[in-house]
């Protein structure tokens, strides 16, 4: 799993020129594994917070927060590039076509995931679950104030 993840930061981690001599599938598999490490990632978090508050630990949900936030302050925008708008990386993109006509936009909502992200990552280090929860919904509302605009239903 770890390889995984290295691998998953480093290729999001690389100049837009790198990605611009990618091909479009390979740029929707970057996207795609990213999304799909975020969400994984906000799923222990929920099940240790929001659900389960229980079975919280603080060392597990730590480490979440800081991979959410290490993602989300990554060069995400770069993997919406032109030609990337249909297509299939390890599936069919889900992405919406009008988010690559709102760049601004899609730059603002990846601007706030990274703020909210960072936040709960250092909140979530300092182990309090309850200021963790509210941030939580913070970074919730923030991944699904874009999803709800730009991403079709599966």
């Amino acid at each position: 799993m770890k390889t995984k993840i290295v691998c998953v930061l480093i290729l999001i981690t690389l100049s837009s020129t790198t990605f611009a001599k990618a091909k479009p599938e390979d740029l929707i598999k970057y996207r795609q594994s990213a999304m799909m490490f975020m969400r994984w990632n906000v799923g222990t978090i929920k099940k240790q917070v929001v659900k389960k508050p229980q079975s919280y630990n603080q060392q597990q949900v730590s480490d979440a927060a800081n991979a959410i936030a290490a993602v989300a302050n990554t060069n995400l925008h770069a993997l919406f590039a032109p030609g990337t708008e249909s297509g299939k990386g390890w599936k069919t993109t889900i992405a919406k076509p009008e988010l690559f006509n709102n760049n601004d936009d899609v730059k603002q909502h990846l601007s706030v995931l990274r703020i909210e992200a960072n936040k709960l990552a250092k909140i979530a280090n300092s182990g309090d679950i309850n200021l963790i929860k509210p941030q939580f919904e913070n970074l919730f509302q923030a991944c699904r104030g874009c999803h709800k605009k730009y991403r079709a239903k599966p």
